[in-house]
């Protein structure tokens, strides 16, 4: 991502700029922004009755940046990295904001009405006033990637954080979760891997059992004795950094390691009761429990290992109370199909789309541009 001034972000704006540059029409921006990384994609605004309508639909600008969720690095920094990367996005597409008509944002953090309109307030100082904005937690998006759209079922999202977010018909809405580490996503990448790196300090002095995570974290890091852990943790106050050593947590407990595999264990509970909680509060499986519903499985932490698969453990604990629950994990190989589905805003400005149906198809392309990164955010 490009370093810019204050003040300096927007400057491509000018009138000599897009003279330069060129135009290449009216766009619209779709940004999905998480503790580890940003992603903002440009696409062009496309009439939807047009039969002849590229395939797959172009991508006309993309940039990643680093985290963007406010409670993780401050508002100044979280707002300095959404404007630097749709800023960038604009420019690898030859566009200026003056071309934008619409901009959806997914970005986690956002947990109350206060904070889509501390968003909005600073955004409408940067777009025209005719431009559609909308914002949300980046777990509509997570949901509407596995459900092809429609807003309907339960995501667990756990990555660096966790949340679960739910949906009924109706469109009532309902969450668990996403409090950050210290209000508890304990079966989070940072929760996981918190737990792990306090289990080796109490080994080290005496208070817990060894554990093989003391010389395979130590290992990882590169350092000589658990006394530097300390220095280590609060060098960075990063919550991906922490998280990035969760692969070594589930390498221990593969090799039997049993503080390991309880670490991984209480995981499981967590997020299994983090979902129930959702299910529950919006009655998705009925009187009995075995209404169908989706559950949405997103996240590096869920992804499955050698011999541990938590995802799978997560599933197989919800599905004791909510038989009627399926899961979906949305794959790579559903990219080229999510690809083909920005045209969602074209629809609001000739179909008569309402901005809600327009994320979630939009959001379907930005999770899959964003997934691997905002939620493996040890694989990068």
């Amino acid at each position: 991502m490009t370093k810019h001034k204050n003040g300096e972000i927007w400057s491509f704006g000018k009138e000599a700029d897009k003279e330069i540059n060129g135009r290449t029409g009216e766009v619209i921006l779709g940004v999905d922004g998480g503790a580890t990384s940003t992603v903002c994609v440009c696409m062009s605004l496309l009439p939807f009755s047009d039969p002849n309508l590229p395939d797959p639909l172009p991508v006309l600008g993309r940039a990643i940046a680093g985290c963007s969720n406010h409670n993780s690095v401050g508002e100044a920094a979280a707002r300095e990295a959404l404007e630097q990367v749709m800023a960038e996005a604009l420019i690898k597409a030859g566009s200026t904001r003056d071309d934008v008509r619409a901009v959806c944002l997914g970005v986690s953090g956002v947990n109350q009405p206060k904070d889509q309109e501390r968003i909005l307030n600073w955004l409408r100082h940067i777009f025209p006033s005719l431009v559609e904005i909308y914002v949300h937690n980046d777990a509509v998006a997570a949901l509407a990637s596995g459900t092809m759209g429609k807003l309907h079922g339960c995501v667990l999202i756990a990555g660096t954080g966790s949340i679960s977010y739910g949906f009924t018909e109706e469109g009532k809405e309902f969450r668990a979760g996403g409090g950050g580490p210290i209000l508890g996503d304990w079966g989070s990448g940072y929760g996981i891997a918190a737990q792990a790196l306090t289990a080796v300090v109490r080994a080290h002095d005496g208070r817990g059992p060894w554990t093989m995570l003391t010389t395979s974290i130590l290992e990882n890091l590169g350092l000589s004795s658990p006394d530097e852990l300390i220095g280590w943790t609060y060098a960075d106050a990063s919550w991906a950094r922490i998280a990035a050593l969760v692969p070594v947590v589930v390498s221990c407990a593969e090799a039997g390691d049993e503080i390991a595999d309880k670490i991984l264990v209480e995981a499981v509970k967590e997020l299994a009761a983090c979902v129930k909680a959702v299910v529950h509060g919006l009655h998705l499986g009925g009187e009995d429990g075995s209404h169908s519903f989706p559950i949405v499985m997103v996240g590096g932490v869920l992804q499955a290992n050698k011999k541990w698969d938590i995802g799978k453990e997560v599933m197989n604990c919800i599905c004791e109370a909510y038989p009627g629950a399926y899961p979906i994990r949305p794959k790579n190989q559903w990219k080229r199909l999510i690809l083909h589905f920005p045209l969602a805003p074209a629809l609001l400005f000739g179909g008569g789309m309402t901005m809600k149906d327009i994320v979630c198809l939009l959001n379907r392309v930005l999770f899959s541009e964003n997934m691997l990164l905002n939620y493996l955010p040890w694989d990068y």
